[in-house]
C-alpha cells in the first residue's frame, strides 16, 4: 500500500503541517529547530515527545513512538491507514488517487527515474571538467567567481552543444522513453527528424528535492542570448510550483541562522552561499507560488524576498503579495529587500561586498509596509476623492487575508495610516470647535520639513520633546531612512523647540522628501555639508551601528519612548483637570468631559505600548 500510494504521500507530507496537526492535541512548545511535548501515547511529566516540522517526523525519547502524520493520526484517533490518509488529503484539498496496478507500476519506476536523473547529472559534471567544457568551467570560475568547493557542493555541470548525453544514456540502457519523459531529451513531431538533447551548449545546474534526489535541471546560456534560462519540463518527479531551489542545502542553516533569503534565480542562491549567506533558495522560474510560501514557513517563520531595485523586481514584488495575504497566519509573514542600482545579489555582493548585502537584510521592509506601498502607487493624493479611492482598495486588499485576527489588526494598521497620511480624524478638525475650558482654541503652525501645517489637537496639549530623545529620533532616521516617514508625521505631536538638533532633523525630513529612496550613507553624507561636526558627535549613531541594532529594536525603542512623553504629558494634563473640577468657578462639565478624553487617550496609549 505504501508503495502503490508512494509518490502521493510524499505530496501529501509536503503540504501539511505535522506540527499543526499534533498541536490539536498536545500543547508544544518551540524550542530551537524542533517542537517540544508531553508524549500522548505515554504518561510522562517531563516533556520527551518532539516534532521535526521541515523533516515532517515525531519521536518520543521516553517511549520510541515514532512517525509522520499519517502515523500520528493512526496512533492517536485508532484510525486505519487508508482513513487516515484521506482524513489528511481531505484537510488540505488533496484526492485521493485510485489503487490500480498502473499506480503500483508508476510507484516502482520512480527510483529508476531518480537514478537517470542522478547520471545526467554526473555526465553533465564530467563535461565541466573535459575540454568540451572548458567554457562552462570558464564562465563560473571566472566570470562568476565560484569555487571549486562551490562548484562540486552545487553539483555544476556543462551540456555540450551535441547528443551527447542522449547517446551516454542509451549506452546504460536507458530508453529514450524514459528520457522524454524526464525532459532529457525533445522528441520531434516530425517522424523523419530524430530526438536530441534538450540542454545544449549551456551550463547546467540540477535542482534537487529535499532528500537531495536530482529531480530537474535548470540550464543558463553563457552569451546575451535568449533564452537566458531553460529549465526541465513538468516529469512525474518534478513539479515547479512546489519547489524551491536549494532547499535541500539551505534548510538546516535556515534553521540556525533564523534566516531564509528567497532570490530571483538560480545564480544569486549560490552567489549568495559563496559569500557564506547559506540559507537561500530560489521559485524555479516562475512567480513565487502559494506552496512555495509554505514550504519556506516550515524553515522560517519570516523569509526574506529579495528583488532587483528596478521596475521588474517591484513588479514581482507586488505579484508576490496576492500570493502571501491569503495564507498568513499568526507569527508567519514575509519581509522585503530590494537592490538598488539595478544590481542582483550576484552584482551586488562582487561590486559591493557582504556587508552591503548584511545592510539591506538588516533594513528588511515588512509585508505591511509593501502592501501599503501597492496600495497608493502611482497614485494621485491630491484630492478627496483620490483618497477616497486609495482607502477603497487598500481595506480590499486586507480583505484578501483569510484568518479573522490577522486582518483585523490589517484593516487597523492601514485606518492608522491612512489617518497620518491624508489627515483624516479629530487632528485635523476646524478650530471652531476645538476649545479647551478656557475657551481658548488649541491650536499650532509646526514647521517640518517643507510642511508648514496648521493643526489642532483635541483636548491633549502638545508635549515637549528634549533634545535627548530628538538625538535618539535622529540616530534611527539616519541608520534606517525608510523610518523618516514614520517619525516625520509622529513628531507633529510633539512642541520642539528651534535648537540646533531640530535643525538638523527638518534637514533630513527636507532631504527625505526629494529623495525617498535614499540609504543610510547617502544621507549622512548630506547631512555632513552642513553638520559635520554635530553628526560626528552624534553618538547614540555610533552606539546603533556599534552593536548593530535591528530596525524593529529602533522602532520599539522610540515608539515607547514616545509613548512614555506622551503619558507623562497626559497625567499631568489630568491632574490638571482633577484640581479644576474641584474649583466652583470652572465649568465642571466641560472640565469633567476633557477629563474623561484624557483616560482614553492614555488607555490607547498604554494598549500601543503592550502591543509594541
Amino acid at each position: 500500500m505504501t508503495d502503490d500510494f508512494q509518490k502521493f504521500l510524499d505530496e501529501l507530507n509536503s503540504r501539511v503541517s505535522i506540527a499543526e496537526i499534533i498541536g490539536e492535541k498536545v500543547k508544544l512548545t518551540k524550542r530551537g529547530r524542533e517542537y517540544l511535548g508531553l508524549c500522548p501515547f505515554h504518561n510522562e511529566k517531563t516533556p520527551s515527545f518532539t516534532i521535526n516540522e521541515s523533516k515532517g517526523f515525531y519521536h518520543c525519547f521516553g517511549c520510541g513512538a515514532h512517525g509522520n502524520a499519517v502515523n500520528f493520526l493512526m496512533e492517536a484517533e485508532g484510525l486505519p491507514f487508508i482513513e487516515a490518509v484521506k482524513k489528511l488529503a481531505a484537510r488540505v484539498g488533496m484526492e485521493l488517487p485510485a489503487i490500480s496496478p498502473e499506480n503500483q507500476e508508476a510507484s516502482l519506476r520512480r527510483k529508476s527515474l531518480y537514478e537517470i536523473m542522478d547520471m545526467a547529472a554526473e555526465y553533465f559534471e564530467k563535461n565541466l571538467r573535459m575540454p568540451i567544457g572548458a567554457a562552462g568551467l570558464n564562465y563560473f570560475q571566472n566570470k562568476r567567481g565560484l569555487s571549486d568547493e562551490i562548484i562540486q557542493k552545487f553539483r555544476l555541470g556543462y551540456a555540450p552543444n551535441n547528443n551527447g548525453l542522449k547517446a551516454w544514456l542509451s549506452s546504460k540502457g536507458i530508453s529514450e522513453s524514459d528520457m522524454a519523459e524526464l525532459g532529457l531529451i525533445t522528441v520531434p513531431e516530425d517522424k523523419n527528424k530524430s530526438a536530441h538533447d534538450f540542454f545544449r551548449d549551456r551550463v547546467m545546474i540540477p535542482i534537487m528535492d529535499k532528500q537531495k534526489n536530482v529531480i530537474a535541471f535548470g540550464g543558463r546560456i553563457m552569451d546575451n542570448s535568449q533564452p537566458k534560462y531553460l529549465n526541465s519540463p513538468e516529469t512525474p518527479i518534478f513539479n515547479k510550483r512546489r519547489i524551491l531551489y536549494n532547499m535541500n542545502n539551505a534548510r538546516d542553516a535556515a534553521y540556525q541562522n533564523k534566516r531564509l533569503i528567497i532570490c530571483e534565480g538560480y545564480m544569486d542562491v549560490i552567489a549568495l552561499d559563496s559569500f557564506n549567506f547559506n540559507y537561500a533558495v530560489a521559485p524555479l522560474g516562475t512567480a513565487l507560488t502559494e506552496e512555495q510560501i509554505i514550504e519556506a514557513w516550515k524553515v522560517c517563520n519570516i523569509p526574506t524576498l529579495c528583488f532587483d531595485g528596478d521596475s521588474a523586481g517591484i513588479r514581482a514584488a507586488i505579484r508576490s503579495i496576492d500570493r502571501v495575504l491569503p495564507i498568513l497566519r499568526a507569527g508567519y509573514s514575509v519581509n522585503y529587500i530590494f537592490l538598488k542600482e539595478k544590481k542582483d545579489p550576484d552584482e551586488l555582493l562582487h561590486t559591493l561586498g557582504p556587508q552591503v548585502f548584511e545592510q539591506y537584510l538588516q533594513r528588511a521592509k515588512p509585508l505591511v509596509d509593501i502592501l501599503w506601498h501597492k496600495c497608493k502607487m502611482n497614485k494621485d493624493t491630491e484630492t478627496p476623492e483620490q483618497k477616497a479611492l486609495i482607502e477603497k482598495e487598500t481595506f480590499e486588499e486586507v480583505n484578501k487575508i483569510k484568518d479573522d485576527k490577522i486582518r483585523a489588526y490589517y484593516m487597523q494598521e492601514m485606518k492608522q495610516r491612512i489617518y497620518y497620511t491624508f489627515g483624516k480624524g479629530s487632528v485635523y478638525k476646524s478650530a471652531k470647535s476645538n476649545k479647551d475650558e478656557t475657551g481658548k482654541t488649541n491650536e499650532k503652525t509646526v514647521n517640518i520639513g517643507k510642511k508648514n501645517v496648521k493643526q489642532t489637537y483635541n483636548l491633549v496639549k502638545k508635549p515637549p520633546l528634549t533634545d535627548l530623545v530628538l538625538r535618539k529620533i535622529i540616530a534611527g532616521m539616519v541608520m534606517y531612512p525608510e523610518l523618516i516617514g514614520r517619525y516625520e508625521e509622529k513628531l507633529t505631536l510633539f512642541e520642539i523647540d528651534q535648537t540646533l538638533t531640530a535643525k538638523i532633523l527638518t534637514e533630513i525630513i527636507e532631504i527625505y522628501q526629494s529623495d525617498s529612496n535614499l540609504d543610510s550613507d547617502i544621507l549622512l553624507e548630506k547631512l555632513k555639508l552642513n553638520f559635520a561636526a554635530q553628526m560626528d558627535e552624534l553618538w547614540e549613531l555610533n552606539m546603533y551601528k556599534m552593536q548593530k541594532t535591528s530596525i524593529f529594536d529602533v522602532r520599539t525603542e522610540l515608539d515607547n519612548g514616545l509613548i512614555e512623553i506622551q503619558l507623562k504629558q497626559i497625567d499631568n494634563d489630568i491632574k490638571e483637570c482633577i484640581t479644576l473640577m474641584k474649583n466652583p468657578a470652572i465649568d465642571s462639565e466641560s472640565t469633567y468631559a476633557r477629563y474623561q478624553q484624557l483616560i482614553k487617550e492614555r488607555n490607547k496609549l498604554l494598549q500601543n505600548t503592550n502591543n509594541n
